[in-house]
C-alpha cells in the first residue's frame, strides 16, 4: 500500500528529462485595466504574458514555417513536364512548335530583353541555316575537304597509339615477302613520305577540279552571247506603246532636279551688330575727317611690271621732243624750259580738274573704306616711295586726290554730321550736340550716341545710357516749355526713349518717377502756401503722355503709372479751371485718363466729375436740377461761365478742328470771334470725351446712376442753341445713354434673418449610448462591424508576415554563422596541418630525423 503511494506521481511533478517550463516576467506581464466595471460584460485578454505567448510563437512557427523552408528546394515525387505530352486534343507538329518556343523563351537571357534588333538564329543539325543558305563552303588547301575533321586509321595508330600495331603489321608483311625487316624509323619515314603523297594527289585533284569549273564557266558565257539574239523591227513595231507619264509623273520628276534650300548664314547676335555698327560707323568717321583736312582718300596701286617686260604697248600721249632753236647765235635752252614749265602747270590743273571726282555720300565712303580696299597696303607702299623711290620695274602711278585742294570738299566735311560721338555727362553737354540742328540729325545724333555707346562694347557704356534717358527726358521738357513748343522734335525723340527703357527699364523707371516726384512736390508747397495750386506746364504733361507710351498701363499696380494715375487725379481735383489754358490742359489730362484706362475698363470719377463741371461751364448760370458741382469747379463765381458763348453768331462761322497743344503753353492774342470758336472747339473735344466715357464705362452696374448728371447737363446744352455738329453730338449721346440699360444688378448686402424671440418650451436633447454608433440601421452597423474586422484582420495578417520574415531571417543568418564558422575551423585545421608538414620538412632539412 505504501510502495503504491509512493509510486504514485505527484501532480506539481514532471517527468525525467523534460524542460522545465519558464517562469513568467513579472516585469513583462501587461494588465490590461478597465476604467469603470460594467455589469454582466465579460472582460478578455486582461493580464497579458508576452514572454510566453513569444515562445509558443516561435514554436510553431519552429514547426511549420521552418520546416518548409528547410525542405524548399526538396521533391520526392516525378513529374513529367514536357508540354502537351498527356494532351490527346493537340497533333504532334503543334506540341513540337510549342516545345520550340518555350524552349526558346527559356534560352532567352535576361539581359537581352530590351535589344529589338536581336534576330533569332534558326539551326539545323548544329549548323545555322543563313550559313547553309548562303552556300558558302570555304576551301582550305591545307586540309583535306572530303575528310574534314578526320584521321586516318593508320595515322591514329602510329601517333596516338603508340605506332606498335602499325610497325608490327608492317614488319610481318615485309618478313613474308622475304625482305629483311625495317627499323622503327625508317616505317615512321615512310609513312609521313606517303601521307605527303597523299597530300599532293588531293591538292592536285582540288585544282583541276577548279580548272575544268573556269574553264565550264567560260564556255557557258561563249554560248550564253550567241543565245542572246534582238528581235527583229517587225515585232518591235507590234509590241504596244509605253503609256507616257502624265502631268503629276512629269511634275515629281521635275521636282528631283530642282535646287535644293542652301543654308544661309547664322543670325548676328545682338552684341556682334552691336560691334559691327560701331566699325561701320568709325570707319565712316575717319573717312569724313580724312576728306576735312585734305588728305589723300584712294589712291591707285602701282602694276607691276616684271623684268622681262619689252613694253611693247607703250604709247606716247604727246610728242615731247623738243625743237632746236638758236637765238642770237646761241642754242635756246631757256625757251623750251619755260614753255615745258608753263604746260606742265597748266596740264597739271588739267589733270587735277580732270581726277575731281564728286563727293559720296557715308555709303560710298564705307564701301571704298570697306575690308577690300586694301588701305594699309596703299600706306605702306606709300611710305616706302616716299623714302626709297619706285621699284625697279615699276612706274609711279599718279594720285588721285579727292577734295584734298577742293575747299568746297573740305567745308562740306566739315559741316556733315560726325558719325561717332561720345556719351555726354550731363544734360548741357547733350543741349550743346542738339542745338541748332534739324529733327532728322537730332535724331540721327542719339542714334549713333546709342551705337557707339552700347552696353555689350565697353563695361560703363551701361551707366552712360542709364544718365541719357534722364537727359533726353530733360531735353524734352526744355522742348515743351518754349514759346512755340517743338512737338515735332519730341515726337521722333520718343522712340529712343522707348529703345533705352527696353534696355534699362530700372533706371527708366526711376527717372520718370522723379519728375513726377517734383511734379507733385510743387503742386504740394502751392497748395500750403496759397491754398491753390496751377496746372504744371506743358513738359509735365509731356511726361505724362510718354509714360503711357513707354509703361503698360492694363496692370493693377506698376511702379511709375500708378504714381501717374495718382498725380493726374490730384491735376482734375485741386487745380481750379480760370483760363482757357487750364481748359486745354485739363482735357489733355482728361484724354491721357482716358487712354491709360482704355485696356482695364477702370473707373475715374475725377474725370466724369471735371467733364461735367466743364459742360457746366459751358452752358448759362442757372441751377441744375439732379447733380451738384464739387471742387475745382463752382456753380457761381468768377469763372463759372468760362466756355460760355457770348455771340451765338460767332458759331455759324466755327468749324470744328482738334485744340492745338500748344495752347497750353500760351494762347495767342485773339478777337473776341476767335475766343469763341476756341471756347466751342473746347466743347466738341469735351462731348468727344464724354463720349468716349459712354462706350467705355456702358458695362458698369451702375451705369445709369453714374450717368445721371451728365444726361441732366446735356439735355440742358441741347436748348442752348449750339451750333448744328455740337447738337449732334449730343443727341447722339443722349440716345447711346438711354440703349444702354440694366446689364447687371449692383451688389447689395443680403437681407439678415430676423432673430426671433426667446420662447420657454423645454429643449429635448437625445441621450446617448456609448458604444454604439447612432443614427444608422441595422444593415449599416452590420457593415461597419465588417470593415472594422476587416481592417483589425488585416494590421495582424500585415503584424503576423512582418514576424515570419524577422524569423526567416534569423534563420538565415543562424546558417551563414554556421557554415563560416564550419569553413573557418577547416582553414585552421588545414593550416595547422600544412605548419606541422612544413616543422617536418625544415627538421628534415637539418637532419634531425633520418628515413
Amino acid at each position: 500500500m505504501g510502495k503504491a503511494k509512493s509510486a504514485r506521481k505527484a501532480p506539481g511533478a514532471r517527468a525525467p528529462g523534460a524542460r522545465p517550463q519558464p517562469k513568467p516576467n513579472p516585469f513583462e506581464v501587461k494588465v490590461n485595466r478597465q476604467k469603470f466595471q460594467v455589469l454582466g460584460r465579460k472582460t478578455r485578454h486582461d493580464v497579458g504574458q508576452p514572454g510566453v505567448s513569444r515562445a509558443r510563437a516561435i514554436k510553431k512557427r519552429t514547426q511549420t514555417l521552418l520546416k518548409e523552408y528547410k525542405e524548399r528546394d526538396k521533391s520526392n515525387v516525378f513529374k513529367d513536364k514536357r508540354f502537351g505530352e498527356y494532351n490527346s486534343s493537340m497533333s504532334s507538329e503543334e506540341k513540337m512548335l510549342k516545345r520550340f518556343a518555350l524552349e526558346q523563351q527559356r534560352q532567352h537571357d535576361k539581359k537581352s530583353i530590351y535589344n529589338l534588333n536581336e534576330d533569332e538564329e534558326l539551326t539545323h543539325y548544329g549548323q545555322s541555316l543563313a550559313d547553309i543558305e548562303k552556300l558558302q563552303d570555304i576551301v582550305d588547301s591545307d586540309s583535306d575537304t572530303e575528310e574534314r575533321g578526320t584521321l586516318s586509321a593508320e595515322l591514329t595508330a602510329a601517333h596516338f597509339g603508340g605506332g606498335g600495331g602499325l610497325l608490327n603489321k608492317t614488319a610481318s608483311r615485309v618478313g613474308e615477302e622475304g625482305n629483311q625487316a625495317k627499323s622503327r624509323r625508317e616505317l615512321i619515314e615512310e609513312l609521313i613520305a606517303r601521307s605527303k603523297q597523299e597530300k599532293r594527289e588531293r591538292q592536285a585533284q582540288r585544282e583541276n577540279a577548279l580548272d575544268l569549273t573556269d574553264k565550264l564557266d567560260q564556255d557557258w558565257k561563249g554560248v550564253q552571247m550567241l543565245l542572246s539574239h534582238r528581235k527583229p523591227r517587225t515585232e518591235d513595231r507590234e509590241q504596244p506603246q509605253k503609256p507616257q507619264a502624265d502631268t503629276y509623273d512629269m511634275a515629281v520628276r521635275e521636282l528631283g532636279f530642282d535646287m535644293k534650300a542652301q543654308p544661309s548664314d547664322r543670325m548676328k547676335s545682338e552684341e556682334e551688330l552691336a560691334r559691327d555698327e560701331q566699325q561701320r560707323l568709325r570707319r565712316l568717321e575717319a573717312d569724313r575727317l580724312r576728306r576735312m583736312l585734305g588728305e589723300d582718300g584712294q589712291r591707285e596701286r602701282p602694276k607691276h611690271t616684271s623684268a622681262d617686260d619689252l613694253s611693247d604697248g607703250f604709247i606716247l600721249d604727246k610728242d615731247d621732243r623738243r625743237l632746236l632753236s638758236y637765238k642770237d647765235g646761241k642754242m635756246n635752252v631757256d625757251g623750251d624750259v619755260q614753255e615745258e614749265q608753263d604746260g606742265g602747270a597748266s596740264g597739271g590743273d588739267s589733270e587735277e580738274e580732270e581726277e575731281q571726282e564728286p563727293e559720296s555720300s557715308g555709303e560710298d565712303t564705307e564701301h571704298s573704306d570697306g575690308a577690300d580696299s586694301h588701305s594699309d597696303l596703299d600706306s605702306d607702299m606709300d611710305s616706302e616711295g616716299d623714302h626709297e623711290g619706285p621699284e625697279e620695274g615699276q612706274l609711279p602711278a599718279p594720285r588721285k586726290r579727292r577734295g584734298g585742294t577742293d575747299p568746297h570738299a573740305q567745308a562740306a566735311a566739315r559741316a556733315e554730321l560726325p558719325y561717332t560721338f561720345a556719351a555726354p555727362e550731363s544734360c548741357e553737354a547733350l543741349r550743346s550736340l542738339l542745338a541748332g540742328r534739324p529733327a532728322d540729325e537730332q535724331l540721327l545724333v542719339v542714334e549713333r550716341i546709342q551705337k557707339c555707346n552700347h552696353p555689350s562694347l565697353a563695361v560703363g557704356n551701361k551707366a552712360k545710357l542709364e544718365k541719357l534717358f534722364s537727359f533726353l527726358l530733360d531735353y524734352v521738357g526744355d522742348l515743351a516749355t518754349r514759346d512755340l513748343p517743338e512737338l515735332s522734335v519730341i515726337d521722333k525723340l520718343i522712340p529712343q526713349l522707348y529703345n533705352l527703357c527696353q534696355l534699362f527699364p530700372g533706371a527708366a523707371s526711376e527717372a520718370v518717377r522723379f519728375v513726377l516726384r517734383d511734379a507733385m512736390h510743387d503742386m504740394e508747397e502751392a497748395l500750403d502756401a496759397k491754398g491753390r495750386a496751377a496746372f504744371p506746364g506743358l513738359d509735365v504733361l509731356i511726361v505724362l503722355k510718354i509714360t503711357g507710351l513707354l509703361f503698360p498701363t492694363s496692370d493693377f499696380w506698376h511702379p511709375v503709372v500708378t504714381p501717374a494715375m495718382v498725380c493726374m487725379s490730384q491735376l482734375l481735383t485741386k487745380c481750379p479751371v480760370l483760363s482757357l489754358r487750364d481748359v486745354v490742359k485739363g482735357l489733355f489730362v482728361c484724354c491721357l485718363f482716358l487712354d491709360f484706362v482704355s485696356l482695364s475698363q477702370r473707373f475715374v470719377p475725377e474725370l466724369v466729375n471735371f467733364l461735367l463741371g466743364l459742360l457746366h461751364v459751358a452752358a448759362p448760370d442757372k441751377p441744375a436740377p439732379g447733380y451738384t458741382l464739387v471742387h475745382p469747379f463752382r456753380a457761381l463765381g468768377k469763372h463759372s461761365e468760362l466756355l460760355l458763348v457770348s455771340n451765338r453768331e460767332d458759331g455759324a462761322t466755327w468749324q470744328q478742328r482738334g485744340l492745338p497743344l500748344h495752347w497750353a503753353n500760351s494762347l495767342p492774342a485773339h478777337t473776341e470771334t476767335e475766343a469763341n470758336h476756341a471756347r466751342l472747339s473746347c466743347v466738341a473735344v469735351a462731348l468727344a470725351l464724354v463720349d468716349r466715357c459712354v462706350m467705355l464705362y456702358s458695362a458698369l452696374p451702375a451705369f445709369q446712376d453714374i450717368m445721371q448728371p451728365l444726361r441732366a447737363v446735356l439735355t440742358e446744352h441741347l436748348d442752348l442753341g449750339h451750333p448744328l455738329v455740337l447738337q449732334e453730338m449730343c443727341r447722339n449721346i443722349l440716345a447711346r445713354m438711354g440703349a444702354q440699360g440694366e446689364r447687371c444688378r449692383p451688389l447689395v448686402c443680403e437681407k439678415s434673418k430676423p432673430v426671433p424671440l426667446k420662447l420657454f418650451t423645454p429643449r429635448l436633447v437625445k441621450v446617448l449610448e456609448f458604444g454604439r454608433k447612432q443614427g444608422s440601421t441595422k444593415e449599416e452597423q452590420e457593415r461597419r462591424r465588417l470593415i472594422h474586422k476587416h481592417r483589425r484582420e488585416f494590421k495582424g495578417a500585415v503584424r503576423e508576415i512582418r514576424k515570419d520574415n524577422q524569423f526567416l531571417a534569423r534563420m538565415q543568418l543562424a546558417e551563414t554563422m554556421e557554415r563560416d564558422a564550419e569553413r573557418k575551423r577547416k582553414v585552421k585545421q588545414l593550416v595547422n596541418s600544412l605548419a606541422t608538414q612544413e616543422g617536418e620538412w625544415k627538421a628534415l632539412k637539418r637532419g634531425k630525423f633520418k628515413r
